[in-house]
Parts: structure tokens; sequence; C-alpha cells
């Protein structure tokens, strides 16, 4: 596989974990801490014409924007965004109805390698 991902997680393991899972797929991979630096990242890096392929946020970042806020305004940048919603906290409602919200796949935490895989290629696909 390739493609840039962008990986947005307040816990630095991680976003360090996941980074060389990816990279290890074969992806570019930049990580973030929270939400608004998503935001700007992915803005600054559609304006260059080099736009993420997909993006991965966590649903809760304490003291932060989280991937629910984040998801709203990067809808508005690009509306065709490849976003998947992570998260512990399955039970939380955005992670059963993530399409609503307008995310394309959810990965609850902890995920193997695999399972990141396999969400990478169905959204990547879509």
């Amino acid at each position: 596989m390739s493609g840039s991902v962008l990986v947005m997680d307040d816990e630095e393991d991680v976003r360090e974990i996941v980074q060389a899972i990816l990279e290890e797929l074969g992806y570019t991979v930049e990580s973030v801490e929270n939400g608004s630096e998503a935001v700007d990242l992915y803005r600054k890096r559609k304006e260059q014409d080099t736009p993420f392929s997909a993006v991965i946020l966590d649903l809760t970042i304490p003291g932060g924007m989280g991937g629910k806020e984040a998801i709203k305004k990067l809808l508005k940048i690009d509306r065709n965004i490849k976003a998947i919603v992570s998260s512990g906290y399955s039970t939380d409602p955005i992670m059963a109805n993530f399409r609503d919200y307008g995310f394309s796949a959810v990965l609850s935490k902890p995920f193997l390698p695999q399972e990141i895989s396999n969400i990478l290629q169905e959204v990547l696909a879509l």
C-alpha cells in the first residue's frame, strides 16, 4: 500500500506505534497531538497540492480539540476526506454511528497492525 496518512492522538506512545505500523505497511506518515494541529496541517498539505490520503483521529483529546470537533472543520476543507475515528471508548455514540459524523471508518483501541491495515485499505478503496 502507499499514500500519506495523518495521525492525530494525544498520546505520544500511540502516535509512535501507529506511525511505525503504517510506515512498515508502506505509508508516509505525519502525526500531531491534537485536532487544531491536524486541521492546520491538513489545510496546509491540501493547499500545497500534497493532500493526505487518509486521517486517523483520536476521538477524545483531554484539554484539546478531539476528533469530533476536528472532523467538522476538516469536512469544510475537504468534503471527500477519508477519516477514521479511533478510540478506546467503544461505547461512545460516535463510534457506533461514525458515518453520521463524517467519518469513513472506525478503529477501536487497542488494535492490531492487521486491523489498521485492513481498515486503511477499505477506506482508501472508497
